[in-house]
């Protein structure tokens, strides 16, 4: 029995030694290891998250995503969504944004649009069609010191006015203060290389800090409505939000503090401070309640430097035909799963041709033909509305019908009976910033997705972005994956249903809803279904390099250039 146990005993001891020897090599290989991150905008080097950690203005933030599993009621949520731990280490990897090396304690250490310079590498006389351009961003703070750090958000495009042509810039932050830029030179003709600095590294750590820490600087509000003394009608309005540890809600919490609206299918619990004189049961409408600022007076000055266009290269870049070609074909058929490269396409007089797959341009003729015998049930923000719109301007015999809800945020309907053609439109559940709307209207996307039959005849096009952008990603996270696995019910008992994800658009510049916290939501959005069999129509490209004025509803040119490639989504050939 003794030597059994002294079996025992060093079989044991073996395995804790083992155990920590492979976890000691495995830290040093994780220590020495720079991964490539191919996602939404940009392929960036970056080393292991767990690893990193940055300090700015006094504030400690971490450089990696927040997303850790740290119980088992989020490690059990992940599951349960099919999700396991090498998906989640890409999420972090995809979610992941360099930063500062060290405290920035004043505003000249940030990046300076004005020094900062990029120029062409090896610019040749000519380039044929398809050819690849290499252009060098060389980042500098106030003082014309050169940084010595990543973490700047650039964007970087190609373009030539007078043929309305452009495409959209790889950029790849090479962690030193140095930023490469990749072009695909995809027309015959002329070009010129634009860059602008959208945030600098020492703001993106600011949009980092507000999101984590300050998610009610957008509120809304909740209408009471409910009878009273002598047939009055009682009304109150009290402040709502989503239930996070970090926003005003929770700093009231009492044992009858708040209402809870708790959905029984998705989890997710809205907020509102208890009315004085009604029920919870008397809530009636939701709307938008006002924004707080809460910047400082540093933080304002590092976000005013925002969508700077940077001084470098104007050098011309001649492009000229390759075996008579004059732009670049694209003969794969449209299907589900396709990937999404960079760029995504590009704009001619003003025309999108996309890279994705091979895709066509609508007649109003050919759009009544591909939508016939459709039931099209759209949900998201204001710029799937526009989608909406769109189509019912496009085909004469779809008629909007007016169902006495509020416009912005629906639901929407519009009926062709002579092509059997239904429209639907719906924004998704709160949060959302609209204007007062019944709270019974505002239906969360996994749940409408739950209730449909689904079938070749039908298609659900939906999107998320805007009204995400002032809360944590964890948040989102759980929304998009709860949306992912009803989306993956939905193909499973009707596998011939055409599903379309729309991507966020460039617009917003702010701390309510920048441009990076979109870019960080498209990418968790790719990799949330990236294998699900889903269309993704990436609008993110098509807004940042056009010639127009970025705006958060893209103008008519943009629009017809996107239902081009969702009708050729829905009906490719």
């Amino acid at each position: 029995m003794e030597l059994e146990t002294r079996k025992k005993h060093f079989h044991r001891e073996r395995s804790h030694l083992w155990k920590f020897f492979m976890g000691l090599c495995l830290l040093v290989i994780m220590s020495c290891l720079v991964v490539w991150s191919y996602t939404g905008n940009e392929r960036k080097i970056h080393l292991p998250p767990s690893f990193l950690s940055l300090h700015f203005a006094g504030i400690s933030t971490n450089s990696t995503s927040p997303l850790v599993l740290s119980s088992e009621e989020s490690s059990s949520f992940y599951s349960e969504k099919g999700i396991n731990l090498d998906d989640y280490s890409r999420l972090q990897q995809d979610v992941y944004w360099a930063g500062p090396d060290r405290p920035i304690t004043n505003v000249y250490m940030s990046t300076s649009p004005d020094r900062t310079k990029f120029i062409i590498q090896n610019l040749k006389e000519s380039y044929q069609i398809g050819e690849e351009l290499y252009v060098t961003v060389h980042a500098k703070d106030f003082d014309n010191k050169s940084k010595r750090y990543g973490g700047d958000f650039f964007q970087a495009k190609l373009f030539w006015s007078k043929t309305k042509a452009s495409v959209f810039g790889e950029v790849v932050d090479l962690l030193n203060g140095s930023y490469s830029v990749r072009f695909l030179l995809p027309w015959v003709g002329e070009a010129q290389v634009a860059v602008r600095l959208i945030h600098s590294s020492e703001a993106v750590q600011v949009l980092k800090h507000h999101r984590e820490t300050d998610s009610d600087r957008v509120f809304f509000n909740g209408y009471y409505e409910g009878p009273g003394p002598n047939k009055t009608r009682l009304s109150e309005t009290v402040m709502c939000n989503v239930k996070r540890d970090n926003n005003e809600l929770e700093h009231l919490e009492t044992k009858d503090c708040c209402c809870e609206y708790n959905d029984p299918r998705t989890g997710e619990t809205w907020r509102c401070q208890r009315p004085k004189s009604l029920p919870c049961s008397a809530l009636v409408y939701h709307s938008m309640g006002g924004y707080r600022n809460r910047l400082t007076k540093k933080e304002k000055i590092l976000l005013k430097q925002t969508n700077k266009g940077i001084n470098g290269d104007k050098r011309i870049i001649k492009i000229v035909h390759s075996e008579g070609n004059e732009t670049i074909d694209v003969p794969e058929k449209c299907h589900p799963g396709l990937h999404t490269p960079i760029p995504a396409g590009f704009y001619l007089n003003d025309v999108w041709t996309s890279f994705v797959c091979h895709t066509r341009h609508f007649t109003t003729q050919t759009t009544t033909e591909c939508l016939k015998d459709k039931h099209i049930h759209m949900m998201g923000d204001s710029t799937t509305r526009q989608w909406f719109e769109f189509f019912v301007k496009a085909i004469p015999t779809l008629k909007q019908m007016n169902l006495h809800v509020q416009y912005k945020s629906g639901p929407l309907i519009a009926v062709d009976v002579n092509n059997n053609i239904d429209l639907h439109w719906r924004s998704h559940g709160v949060p959302v910033r609209t204007p007062k709307t019944a709270f019974a209207d505002l239906h969360y996307i996994s749940n409408e997705i739950d209730d449909l039959a689904g079938g070749s005849h039908t298609v659900i096009i939906f999107n998320l972005g805007p009204h995400f952008t002032t809360y944590p990603l964890d948040f989102f996270i759980h929304r998009v994956l709860r949306i992912r696995k009803a989306v993956l019910a939905l193909l499973q008992r009707a596998p011939d249903t055409t599903v379309i994800i729309k991507t966020a658009n460039t617009g917003y510049k702010d701390i309510f809803g920048s441009d990076w916290y979109s870019l960080q939501l498209n990418r968790i959005l790719y990799w949330a279904f990236q294998d699900v069999g889903v269309y993704i129509v990436d609008v993110w490209q098509m807004t940042a390099c056009h010639y127009s004025k970025e705006n958060i509803h893209p103008g008519p040119k943009i629009i017809k250039n996107e239902i081009d490639i969702l009708l050729s989504f829905i009906c490719p050939y």
